[in-house]
């Protein structure tokens, strides 16, 4: 298996592929659904053409956002892994031994 007095602690592992996958899908759900009211309020408020006008640059954009943040994947961590060690407290424990010079 490996040092039982090196245990590495897995609460700080990353996320599995599958489950950045769905966030990632997810994301891109939402963001491409929010489209469709902005091109839906656009049409109901076509009379105020500044009004109209907005939310059709804001659905603009929305694809590219989109597609740019599912294929996004979160940052590496850095590699430093956390271990707990058992030594420090065996080591506490015992008497110190002073050297007389």
């Amino acid at each position: 298996m490996g040092n039982p007095d090196h245990a590495v602690l897995i609460t700080e592992a990353a996320p599995s592929f599958e489950e950045q996958h769905a966030a990632r899908k997810r994301k891109y759900a939402i963001m491409m659904g929010a489209r469709i009211p902005c091109l839906v309020l656009a049409m109901v408020f076509y009379q105020t053409w500044w009004l109209a006008l907005g939310f059709l640059l804001l659905s603009v954009p929305l694809p590219w956002m989109a597609v740019l943040i599912a294929n996004d994947r979160p940052p590496r961590k850095a590699e430093k892994v956390s271990r707990h060690e058992r030594r420090h407290r065996a080591l506490e424990a015992r008497g110190h031994q002073v050297i007389e010079g």
